[in-house]
């Protein structure tokens, strides 16, 4: 609420809150999506809870809950919408994903900050990481055991119906998504919401996947690179050289980024009040004017 402290769980307030701003697409995590979405049913519902789940469902036309978030053209394809006005695009839930969509994090826009993508690596992607290279050497040595003592004889699947040719196609997956997220993390990535959503998510472009959002995100990306919105903070982090050198031809964008010292146009002159004549002049004008007309 208002005046409350960022960090700080209002006393008796019935959920969790996830500060840092980060769900998973991971059933294995505290922080999975569907489950917070099941805490706040059973909190609202209690024990109607599993039935209310069921009805949602139903009205989404999805199987479970975790298909609706899971597809790119359900909800974020909603959120979208809903939240877009005229030209003006602002969803406040990124879903940044794997190429396939095998794993995803739902970013909060508003609790973003320059560590945002740092806790996506560390807290999130790379326990995942681990936890599925783990597999993959339990699923290698399971391979070796049977073809040593049974001969060439497929393995069997592990927990889930995942062989080993998916789960290290997952790995895969999982270590590219970590390297576009510390490669934006580096550029550097420090966001200022009033850039505007749409400016502020372009680095990232590459890890969404509704088309749509993708293709709008990726123009306004190359069209910040390419010094169009050098008004934007983003753009004095990522190429500060570039901006300050614009600065010292445009006063509005030195103003934008407080950098109004580097402008080498002189300011525009302001015309002084015109000095009241005296009234025994004004009158001598005025008849001097007569006669020579």
């Amino acid at each position: 609420g208002k005046g409350q402290k960022a960090g700080v769980t209002p006393e008796n307030y019935p959920l969790r809150i996830t500060w840092s701003g980060i769900l998973a697409d991971d059933p294995n995590h505290p922080e999975d999506v569907v489950r917070r979405v099941r805490e706040a049913i059973e909190t609202i519902w209690k024990e109607k809870a599993d039935a209310i789940e069921q009805e949602a469902c139903e009205i989404l036309g999805v199987r479970e809950l975790r298909e609706y978030f899971r597809k790119s053209s359900s909800f974020f394809a909603a959120h979208l919408k809903r939240y877009s006005k005229s030209r003006r695009q602002a969803p406040i839930y990124w879903p940044l994903s794997t190429a396939s969509g095998s794993y995803t994090l739902w970013i909060y826009y508003h609790r973003l900050t320059d560590q945002t993508l740092y806790q996506c690596i560390n807290d999130f992607v790379n326990p995942k990481l681990e936890e599925v290279s783990r597999e993959v050497e339990k699923l290698k040595q399971q391979a070796h055991y049977q073809r040593s003592n049974r001969g060439d004889i497929p393995p069997a699947p592990l927990k889930g119906g995942m062989m080993l040719e998916d789960l290290q196609e997952f790995q895969q997956e999982l270590k590219d998504f970590r390297d576009e997220l510390l490669r934006v993390a580096q550029l550097p990535y420090k966001p200022n919401l009033n850039d505007g959503v749409l400016i502020t998510a372009c680095p990232l472009w590459r890890l969404f996947r509704l088309p749509k959002w993708r293709k709008d995100l990726e123009e306004c990306w190359k069209k910040l690179s390419a010094g169009e919105y050098d008004w934007a903070h983003l753009a004095y982090i990522i190429w500060p050289d570039r901006v300050k050198n614009v600065c010292r031809t445009d006063r509005s964008i030195a103003i934008a980024h407080g950098l109004e010292h580097l402008c080498q146009l002189e300011l525009p002159k302001t015309k002084g009040k015109r000095k009241k004549k005296e009234k025994g002049q004004e009158n001598e004008n005025d008849t001097r004017e007569i006669f020579e007309d």
